[in-house]
């Protein structure tokens, strides 16, 4: 019964909730990792087999942030179970969250993304560059862009964010000039293998470009240049730089799919960061 439960949650969360995959696969491993510690049905679950389960985690030594993800999970499944009838109360009500330290992300000096740009890249991996940092991409967003998501005589491209939720992002000339110069080589590569795709993004090895080789082209460029960075990377990268060249917080929200403007704020703490770096380096 609880498999079964679980089954029609994530259902519930693909395709009325709108979630990405990628999110609805989290979900799954960490409600996977719950029941795999609860032995008995839902609607008999206390508040103590939920603080017996937290406490386990801490254990493990799971990071404060993996414990919030973790109860997020719990808290939306049994949210759900109750609204349906599954459970007559809630467990995981007034559950206090472990408070997560605040982490500044990792970026990119304009120096280190030019000396990338001007290595020996393919065409391909031009296109990976200048639409993760000129556009702020996510790496999810960027494979599973299409051929006719983007308007080069328009300058903007047009993706799926989390939730399904649309947003369009101009495109600047050097992005506009890597796809006309990739174009070609993406043509010929669908004539070599046969493949029918809407993908703009193809492998040279005759497949759609997945998330891992994003990630390996990244973390191979970031070796170069002596730093770990991920596509993630590149993507805050655009919107401190952004930021520090006097876009407006909102705007920089827009061009990032953010929700919530609080969620952007982060980028505007490491502007100041910053700033006051090369202040002290100046005068010191």
């Amino acid at each position: 019964m609880n498999m079964q439960l679980l089954s029609e949650y994530l259902e519930y969360l693909d395709v009325e909730k709108g979630l990405s995959e990628n999110t609805t696969s989290a979900y799954r491993r960490d409600l996977n990792d719950f029941m795999e510690n609860c032995l008995i049905p839902f609607s008999d679950i206390q508040r103590s087999q939920i603080t017996t389960y937290i406490r386990n985690l801490h254990e493990k030594n799971y990071s404060p942030s993996s414990i919030m993800r973790k109860i997020a999970a719990l808290r939306g499944f049994f949210k759900w179970l109750c609204v349906n009838g599954y459970c007559n109360t809630d467990p995981t009500l007034t559950l206090e969250l472990p408070k997560a330290p605040k982490k500044l992300p990792k970026i990119m000096t304009v120096n280190e993304i030019e000396t990338i740009l001007n290595r020996n890249l393919s065409k391909s991996e031009k296109v990976i560059i200048e639409l993760l940092y000129g556009c702020g991409l996510r790496v999810s967003e960027l494979v599973n862009l299409n051929i006719n998501d983007y308007d080069l005589s328009g300058k903007y491209i047009q993706c799926f964010g989390k939730g399904s939720k649309e947003r369009i992002i101009p495109l600047g000339s050097k992005a506009v000039s890597a796809i006309k110069n990739y174009l070609p080589e993406r043509d010929f590569l669908l004539q070599k293998f046969r493949l029918d795709t809407k993908r703009l993004l193809i492998h040279k090895h005759g497949r759609e470009m997945t998330r891992q080789d994003v990630y390996n082209f990244i973390h191979e460029q970031g070796k170069k240049i002596h730093k770990a960075i991920s596509p993630h990377t590149l993507r805050h990268s655009f919107a401190t730089h952004l930021l520090e060249n006097g876009a407006d917080l909102r705007v920089v929200q827009e061009l990032l799919g953010h929700s919530n403007v609080s969620t952007t704020q982060l980028y505007t703490h490491i502007s100041k960061k910053r700033l006051k770096e090369v202040y002290f380096a100046i005068n010191n």
